[in-house]
């Protein structure tokens, strides 16, 4: 097996090695919880909501009240609504989701149903799992400590408990608990599960718990052999969070128990080698990528290095690549002829580039991002809006980042004054961001206007829409659009008049297409 391990000090990249080990046996490779008995299916009713909000109220006012105060009081609201005998599990989560961090209410209203006995009603995984998942967000965890060894006597675990649990015990920092939590299950009948261990890896990982997962992998190594999925998860878990030093010692790793790291893997430490300027490493990957495992190589490959290619200005490249993955019969998607166009507008070739825009058959957001993007680089901001037109005009829907781009184009990142002294950027954007109440953010830019000069950061536009992002805003923005209209800034009144629109509500739009 041929593949490349990763120093973890500068360079990344190291000298390709051989490695030829014996396979790994698993313990258990199989998901083996219990068999659970098997119910009839219900149709489930929504829980009257008057009801539920004085099962609530009387929750939340006798949560510290002694347990018989509070089952009388609840079962004088079961008999008032004649609930007495019909607690159903949708009633249960309901409450839960009224509790979403405080566990009290929610485990006394657990402990009353477990003491009701003339309610007939049985708690399931998923009900279990909800009043874990109020518990544990909540930090009570000796609680959700003793909760989960309740549902492992009572056959109740599956593999959304799992996930919950090694999560809300890795954010407390309960390392030895989550190792040991394996070893719980396993005493009640749940064998150690390596796919078990890939979802709760996959899951921490996903929640920035990268580390967390690595000690559990590591302690848990002795009876769950790691698999190459595991190690994936952990590699791109640490490329996640920017640490590509313990990304490599986990490749290296992976190398050394003779697991062929996944092309997933390897479109990862790539992508985060370009985001930290480590361009020629990077490529040092994918030559040996294309050198050993060509096969491997796909859209997904050939698309981020062509990318990060044209973001560089390597045109002449990226088009050596392009060529090379038609010929092997990978269909270039319209995102990566997107970046080709970038590419293309950045370097003065614009003819070339619309060329290629002639010839996709139908562009879509990433197309004309390409080309707004790269217009706008080149200080074009009146041909980036007539394409912003022409995406509308067929069809395809502006996103946020398609406004904040014209609109830094139009009247720069940190804001420039316009030509008319009564409508420009501080009328429009400052007077805004005043009226919206944030006259802090404002501040910088009202001092800019009366000192010439003065350095001020980035405005951020992003802001300022979702702090019009509502009936106020639409209204604004139509206004705004008309003003610019009557100073003859055409283009500008067409992008906010597009967003004014895009931000009215079902009923205006409605409105607006019946009016004749």
């Amino acid at each position: 097996m041929i593949v490349k391990r990763i120093a973890p000090t500068k360079p990344i990249i190291n000298l390709i090695h051989h490695h030829h080990h014996h396979h790994l046996h698993l313990l258990s490779t199989n998901h083996t919880h219990p068999p659970q008995p098997s119910k009839p299916i219900t149709t489930i009713s929504p829980p009257n909501p008057d009801h539920l909000l004085r099962v609530c109220t009387i929750l939340y006012q006798q949560q510290d009240s002694p347990d018989p105060r509070l089952h009388s009081k609840l079962h004088a609201c079961q008999s008032q609504f004649d609930q007495d005998n019909h607690l159903t599990h949708e009633f249960f989560l309901q409450v839960c989701n009224k509790f979403p961090y405080s566990w009290r209410p929610v485990y006394r209203f657990f402990q009353y149903t477990e003491a009701n006995s003339h309610s007939h009603f049985t708690h399931t995984s998923v009900s279990f799992n909800k009043l874990l998942d109020v518990i544990g967000k909540s930090r009570n965890i000796e609680l959700f400590w003793e909760l989960l060894h309740e549902m492992g006597r009572r056959r109740l675990v599956n593999e959304k408990t799992f996930r919950i649990a090694l999560n809300t015990l890795a954010i407390a920092r309960e390392l030895k608990r989550c190792v040991e939590f394996f070893h719980s299950m396993n005493a009640c009948g749940y064998e150690y599960s390596l796919e078990t261990l890939n979802k709760v890896v996959e899951t921490l990982c996903g929640n920035g718990l990268v580390e967390e997962a690595k000690f559990v992998v590591s302690k848990l190594k002795e009876w769950i052999k790691p698999s190459g999925v595991t190690y994936k998860c952990l590699i791109q878990g640490f490329c996640d969070v920017g640490d590509l030093v313990e990304a490599s010692k986990v490749w290296n790793l992976m190398v050394d128990e003779g697991f062929q790291p996944d092309i997933d893997a390897v479109e990862k430490m790539m992508e985060s080698l370009f985001k930290i300027n480590r361009y020629d490493e990077a490529l040092k990957l994918f030559q040996m990528m294309r050198t050993k495992r060509i096969d491997d190589l796909g859209l997904s490959t050939y698309r981020l290095v062509i990318e990060w290619m044209c973001k560089r200005g390597k045109i002449a490249q990226a088009y050596m690549l392009f060529e090379e993955m038609r010929e092997r019969g990978a269909q270039a998607d319209n995102l990566t002829l997107g970046s080709l166009i970038y590419g293309l507008l950045v370097r003065g070739r614009v003819r070339e580039a619309f060329r290629i825009v002639e010839g996709i058959e139908k562009p879509d957001i990433n197309v004309y991002h390409g080309l707004i993007k790269g217009l706008l680089k080149l200080r074009r901001a009146r041909e980036a809006t007539q394409v912003f037109r022409e995406m509308i005009k067929r069809g395809c829907e502006p996103t946020m980042h398609t406004y904040i781009m014209l609109l830094q184009g139009h009247l720069g990142k940190r804001g420039r004054k316009g030509t008319d002294p009564l409508v420009n950027f501080e009328t429009i954007f400052v007077g805004g961001l005043v009226k919206a109440g944030k006259s802090l953010e404002a501040t910088k830019y009202v001092e800019r206007s009366l000192r010439k000069g003065l350095e001020v950061p980035r405005f951020d536009y992003n802001n300022f829409l979702k702090y019009y992002s509502n009936e106020e805003g639409v209204v604004m923005f139509e206004e705004v659009a008309k003003k610019l209209r009557e100073v003859g800034s055409v283009d500008l009144a067409d992008i906010f008049d597009r967003y004014g629109q895009r931000m009215a509500t079902r009923d205006r739009r409605r409105n607006r297409a019946v009016e004749p």
